[in-house]
């Protein structure tokens, strides 16, 4: 079974977000790599020892678990990948006509997006593109697992998890940490995930 490997990010000196702040969520990103890696190599010798079939609560739990950690893995890799240093405005382009199109023009997108990563709760904001119609929502991811639209392409995500901004900013501040994140999006990183 191939194992998954933490990837490594250079993202010392973001705006708003500090390199303290990077250090312990890259500690709990990797420890999310390496949980879906345990859970794969348990779940594959379940498996191996046939021992899968049936309402086995154990193996249930093994399964609905992975969910959580493979998430919790793979949407920090997006959201680490979607920030830079020394970010810049979106430039018109593919993606800016998107979003535009997608909520009526560029800062109806922003407003909503604000919107949905100021909710109360622990998770994420992720701008979706839907490729059955063309169209960029957005929308709340709770707890990793809980939430995600089947079929949907992440373009741009944010995690509002408190442990992305609580070293920086005050519980009450979150907005903040909003405008932080927004001000290192790596523009192109996000339109290139549209097909």
């Amino acid at each position: 079974m191939k194992l998954y490997e933490p990837k490594k990010w250079d993202l010392a000196g973001l705006h708003g977000i500090s390199d303290d702040t990077l250090g312990i969520h890259f500690g709990l990103y990797e420890g999310y790599v390496k949980n879906t890696n345990l859970l794969n190599e348990r779940l594959a010798e379940i498996r191996a020892a046939g021992k899968n079939a049936g309402p086995d609560p154990a193996y249930a739990e093994l399964v609905r678990r992975m969910g959580f950690e493979f998430n919790g893995m793979r949407l920090h890799e997006y959201y680490f990948d979607n920030m830079m240093k020394n970010a810049s405005d979106i430039k018109p382009g593919k993606l800016h006509t998107a979003l535009a199109e997608s909520f009526g023009d560029f800062d109806a997108w922003k407003k909503d997006f604000f919107a949905v990563g100021s909710m109360r709760g622990i998770g994420w904001a992720i701008a979706n593109y839907d490729p059955k119609n063309g169209v960029i929502t957005n929308h709340w991811i709770a707890e990793h697992e809980n939430g995600n639209v089947a079929g949907f392409l992440p373009i741009v995500v944010m995690d509002v998890w408190e442990h992305a901004f609580i070293r920086d900013y005050k519980p009450a501040e979150r907005g903040k940490y909003i405008e932080s994140f927004y001000a290192n999006i790596d523009w192109a990183a996000c339109e290139s995930r549209l097909p």
